[in-house]
């Protein structure tokens, strides 16, 4: 067959919704729209659905620093499907800035299926959308290719859930990429180590709190010394331990050439029978992600800094001394490349000060977290250990009546970004999008669609708007 031949998938090419990018915005957009009656359509380019909910990171932005969920709907549904399975481990508190939500991601990849499955989502993998067609400012179609040839997808709404902006993009929405001088976070790998002794790891956090990063929120700290909020980690029980890179541990290591320049070791449980962590902290600076041949070179370098930390933490932090790799993340994990110019651009400051809104249709909580080269990164918390709306605006791309974003590619600057980008309010995002795709009539410009339908239909589906700090 000649590979320009247009060929049909199935015998669909038409759907009520089109969602590109199976990441956990994508995967929550595609199964909110679906249990909603839409016939819905999630195109991934890799082999399976869930993105950094595969990798073993937990997710952040889920549950506010005060210890209140700030996320619900179809996203708390995936957390409970994994708790059936056996893979939940639920909200934990790093002592520092956040909670964390933790799960076994083995089982949560399975969760992923199901939930897709249960409401009729119609998932396509290993399929690459190479183009768009726009009439007018309207979405038309779009065009993917897979190992079946070339297909022209079209549909009434499509979602763009796919971390780099790539629909809106092709569609001509404006965009910007990074700092004012082009600067963008480093990329990174997660991997998993099993075979870890939580009790002598969380002992050495207790007696060594100078090493760690502790109480950088005032909520978090609540008036406790470092040496008080070690022994609140230890009594939590959980191997969930934050190694800053400016510590006596890691600076030495870092100096003697042990470990690569990192800001920090983030040791957080994936598994209790396989006694297994999650490992955030390599990395990779200097690079565009929307760059094919600039990222793909990273991928040695960062399976290096894996063997490296590996081999470091099994040597010199207690707990590892048994222990042995288990996984690395399916993919490279990138934190910045474009953000979309929509309607309404959330601010740092708004961020900071956890903003409310009458046109809020998610939330966040993460704090302002700006990885930088080597051992530099920026951590500044929400005020009072609280939450901040993200407005409808920041979802709808200028000079595009179909399309809606969700995940770290929506509309905001670079602070607001760098909170916004984590997975619950990703999902979060995801969900809004969802819900608001099956609420738009034939041939609707988004911007008509009322504000209080949306906040109302989303609070019936479970969302989170209010009633939390």
């Amino acid at each position: 067959m000649n590979n320009s031949t247009k060929v049909t998938y199935s015998n669909h090419t038409k759907y009520d919704v089109v969602v590109v990018g199976a990441g956990a915005a994508g995967v929550i957009a595609a199964a909110s729209a679906a249990k909603l009656g839409k016939r819905t359509l999630l195109i991934e380019s890799g082999g399976a659905p869930g993105g950094e909910l595969l990798s073993g990171i937990p997710v952040d932005g889920a549950v506010n620093a005060r210890g209140e969920w700030i996320m619900g709907g179809v996203g708390r549904e995936l957390f409970d499907e994994c708790s059936r399975l056996g893979g939940y481990i639920g909200p934990i508190n790093d002592h520092r800035l956040i909670y964390y939500v933790a799960f076994d991601p083995v089982f949560m990849k399975i969760a992923i299926a199901r939930v897709l499955d249960k409401y009729g989502v119609d998932l396509l993998l290993h399929s690459f959308v190479y183009d768009v067609n726009v009439s007018a400012g309207r979405l038309t179609s779009v065009s993917l290719f897979n190992k079946t040839g070339h297909t022209e997808i079209k549909s009434d709404v499509f979602l763009d859930c796919s971390g780099d902006g790539d629909i809106s993009a092709l569609a001509g929405a404006p965009f910007v990429k990074g700092s004012n001088s082009g600067e963008l976070q480093p990329v990174s790998v997660m991997f998993r180590i099993s075979g870890v002794e939580t009790e002598p790891l969380l002992d050495f956090a207790r007696n060594n709190p100078d090493s760690l990063a502790l109480g950088e929120s005032e909520t978090m700290r609540s008036g406790r010394t470092d040496q008080e909020l070690a022994e609140s980690l230890y009594q939590q029980g959980q191997p969930v331990v934050f190694l800053k890179g400016n510590g006596p541990l890691l600076d030495k290591a870092i100096q003697k050439g042990d470990l690569f320049p990192t800001a920090l070791i983030m040791i957080q449980p994936t598994s209790t029978v396989r006694r297994e962590v999650c490992l955030n902290t390599t990395r990779v600076a200097k690079i565009d992600a929307t760059d094919t041949a600039a990222l793909s070179k990273t991928h040695i370098l960062l399976m290096n800094q894996v063997v490296q930390c590996a081999s470091f933490v099994k040597e010199y932090v207690p707990g590892f001394k048994t222990s042995a790799l288990a996984a690395t993340a399916p993919r490279i994990g990138v934190r910045e490349t474009r953000r979309i110019i929509g309607e309404y651009s959330l601010t740092g400051v708004e961020v900071l000060e956890g903003k409310k809104s009458r046109d809020g249709v998610a939330k966040g909580c993460h704090h302002v977290d700006i990885h930088q080269d080597g051992k530099g990164q920026i951590r500044i918390p929400v005020a009072n250990g609280g939450s901040y709306d993200i407005p409808w605006g920041c979802l709808l791309p200028k000079g595009l009546s179909n399309v809606l974003v969700a995940g770290r590619c929506v509309s905001a600057d670079r602070d607001a970004n760098a909170s916004m980008r984590v997975m619950g309010s990703c999902m979060g995002m995801g969900h809004a999008i969802g819900v608001a795709a099956t609420l738009l009539r034939q041939g609707q410009d988004v911007r008509e669609l009322p504000i209080s339908i949306l906040r109302d239909a989303l609070r019936q589906s479970g969302v989170i708007l209010g009633g939390v700090y």
